[in-house]
């Protein structure tokens, strides 16, 4: 027989999507409006000219950011250009020839080195060998705590043991206690060390949990400064939690607790503002994983044109791809949520944000 009521109900639910879900588009750029990873003022000159074979805006744009003491610019910029050497590297060799000693050279040199030993299926044994390199950057300008940074996740790629960690973490928090950067790499150790697979490394002190994980995240969030980005590292805990079947270990309403104060973070920068963009990506991650649809919708508007690359390269060949369709699904999920008619004297509204179903190891 046929379930009357779930054919009525599935009726219902089309219905509100067609009628609503147009009107949920205001506030989002078109999808040929939405940049991957889109470089800001100060970056794109750099690029543009290393596409010339040309390395002076890039060196001049890295020793602004080292006189200036900008740490958590200077480990973005030094990221991208590493990246875009990867491609098109023969900028980085002319200035290499130039100027073989310079500390920031030497930056985007050890960055590109770890980038491209991540890439080979030995890792491991591939990124002990440009240790040098990491060195090399360190000892160039003794107060940026990058090269720090980039030794943390050598350290997560060649399994090095927790005292080995400790002591890399104590070299960047004393250049630097709040970056952001040297955080979310302590974090990703963190994470890999409790996964059974990745484990060998933690038998100092036994494989750590997704809890221990929160638990830093949650510490370093609480001592962050104001308006800082270390304000979302539990929602990165939450992601790798959720990405990598965490089990029961992490409640529901810590998850939901990580997402909140990612939202409050993201509410107090500008609308399509480039520098929170991958925490704003980030966080819409999250709420679709926990059904918080309206808070996702709003986090799209926040994003406005600056989808990343990450978190959607973890679940697609094509991050662009999918940003646009998730933005499409969010749409309609909250569109689903509406009523069809306005009740009398109340607006239509969307399901409350936090309307999702629980997730199993809610209590």
């Amino acid at each position: 027989m046929v379930d009357t009521m779930a054919l009525l109900r599935a009726f219902i639910r089309t219905a509100r999507m067609i009628r609503n879900t147009s009107s949920l588009a205001v506030g989002l750029p078109a999808d040929d409006e939405v940049l991957l990873d889109a470089p800001d003022a100060r970056l794109a000159p750099a690029l543009v000219a290393a596409g010339r074979g040309e390395y002076l805006p890039a060196a001049e744009l890295l020793i602004t950011t080292r006189k200036a003491a900008e740490w958590e610019d200077r480990d973005r910029y030094a990221t991208r250009l590493a990246a875009f050497a990867r491609l098109r590297g023969e900028w980085l060799t002319e200035w290499q020839r130039a100027a073989p000693y310079d500390p920031d050279v030497l930056l985007v040199e050890a960055a590109l080195a770890v980038a491209r030993g991540w890439e080979s299926p030995d890792h491991a044994e591939r990124l002990r060998q440009v240790g040098p390199l990491i060195a090399a950057a360190a000892e160039g300008e003794p107060r940026d705590p990058v090269p720090w940074r980039i030794a943390l996740d050598h350290a997560r790629g060649t399994h090095a043991g927790h005292d080995a960690f400790e002591r890399l973490w104590a070299e960047a928090v004393h250049r630097s206690p709040h970056h952001y950067g040297c955080h979310v790499a302590a974090l990703q150790y963190l994470a890999a060390s409790s996964r059974t697979g990745d484990s060998c490394w933690a038998g100092e002190r036994g494989p750590r949990t997704h809890r221990e994980c929160f638990d830093f995240a949650e510490r370093a969030a609480l001592d962050a400064l104001p308006d800082s980005l270390v304000q979302a590292l539990p929602v990165r805990a939450a992601f790798a939690y959720l990405t990598e079947d965490g089990g029961a270990g992490v409640t529901r309403g810590r998850l939901d607790a990580a997402a909140d104060a990612a939202v409050a973070l993201s509410a107090r920068y500008a609308a399509a503002d480039p520098w929170p963009a991958e925490v704003r990506n980030l966080l819409t991650y999250v709420l679709v994983r926990l059904e918080r649809w309206e808070d996702a919708l709003e986090q799209l508007r926040l994003i406005g044109p600056y989808a990343t690359s990450f978190p959607w390269e973890r679940i697609s060949d094509d991050p662009l791809g999918q940003f646009l369709e998730l933005r499409d699904g969010i749409r309609l999920e909250v569109a689903s949520g509406m009523p069809l008619r306005p009740r009398s004297g109340a607006r239509p509204s969307p399901r409350s944000g936090r309307g999702g179903r629980p997730a199993p190891d809610d209590h």
